[in-house]
């Protein structure tokens, strides 16, 4: 297939994204000049012309490719029925001094469209998926637009093994450490010296959980985050807080729970209870999903391994000890 674009950027610095085209396609490649031939199967010179195309068009927009990009746009060819990758890894939210945030699978592209296309979004899924910063780059999207006149940003002032009454410091100096993956991820989309100016103003808050009480949010872009640690009790209270021309985004990762023993966490029973209301979404994402280092994504699936393994072992044990008993 002829190519009218710099072989390097198809082919990755030192052949790089062509050793993984190479390991994951089923067609050999050749490429002579600024020409590649594929060969092997139907089907496999089909898949891999496909592919490279796609790895074309995603170029031709000028955004480059990396090792990273390169693998998940594979990943997503796999799935013949979804959209294509480079519709995917081309859609921008949101730039901020000469980056764009972009979804970077077709999971969070998939998140990305239910936010706009409902009024309440819950994201759920590990560490490290793109829950929050999504969320966040649509609610800096929505005020750049006037289509909300503030961003509220809130989360539950819990964590594991601590509790606030033994942090150092005043009532703000106690809360900014739960505070601060909002605030560093608004410094990624916003000029950081407008951010203490909207602050200031109003146009961006950022407040526990117990801030939200007794409060009606209108005209809000409103995310709650580190949501499995909120209680049935608290999940409803946020839930009701929805205003007028308000949109709510609710991420968390419910393997991450941080409540005292015996309290249910809300995310855990917030999609029975709210299974097929209408405008209500609920967007999982998974280890596939992962955009942080690689070994993250890898990390996240090996626990997740790890708990069915341990849940087998541990109904294979009950059952064990019922006949024990019946005998």
């Amino acid at each position: 297939m002829p190519v009218s674009i710099d072989m390097v950027n198809v082919l990755g610095p030192r052949d790089e994204f062509l050793r993984i085209l190479e390991t994951t396609l089923d067609a050999r490649i050749h490429v002579r000049g600024n020409v590649i031939t594929l060969t092997g199967s139907a089907q496999g010179v089909i898949d891999g012309a496909d592919t490279i195309s796609e790895m074309i068009t995603v170029i031709r927009t000028g955004q480059g490719l990396t090792p990273d990009a390169v693998e998940r746009l594979v990943a997503m060819m796999a799935d013949r029925d979804v959209a294509a990758p480079s519709e995917v890894l081309t859609h921008n939210i949101v730039s901020s001094r000469g980056r764009t945030i972009r979804p970077k699978t077709l999971n969070q592209k998939r998140y990305v469209d239910a936010i706009d296309a409902h009024t309440v979004v819950f994201g759920i899924g590990p560490a490290g998926t793109g829950k929050t910063y999504l969320a966040m780059a649509k609610a800096v999207q929505a005020l750049q637009a006037k289509e909300v006149s503030r961003i509220i940003l809130t989360r539950p002032a819990v964590e594991a093994g601590e509790r606030l009454g033994f942090l150092p410091g005043t009532l703000n100096d106690k809360i900014d450490p739960y505070l601060r993956p909002l605030y560093d991820a608004l410094h990624d989309m916003i000029d950081p010296d407008s951010i203490p100016r909207l602050l200031t103003a109003g146009t961006i808050e950022v407040a526990p959980l117990a801030y939200m009480r007794g409060r009606t949010l209108n005209d809000a872009f409103i995310i709650l985050d580190e949501a499995q640690n909120t209680s049935a009790e608290q999940m409803k209270m946020f839930l009701t807080r929805l205003g007028f021309n308000s949109k709510i985004v609710v991420t968390g990762d419910v393997t991450q729970v941080d409540l005292p023993g015996g309290t249910t966490s809300g995310l855990r029973v917030v999609s029975t209870i709210l299974d097929g209301v209408d405008d209500i979404a609920f967007c999982r994402l998974s280890s596939h999903d992962v955009v942080r280092h690689r070994l993250v994504g890898q990390i996240v699936a090996a626990y997740d391994r790890f708990d069915v393994q341990t849940s087998k072992t541990a109904r294979h044990a009950s059952t064990e000890s019922a006949m024990g008993d019946r005998r």
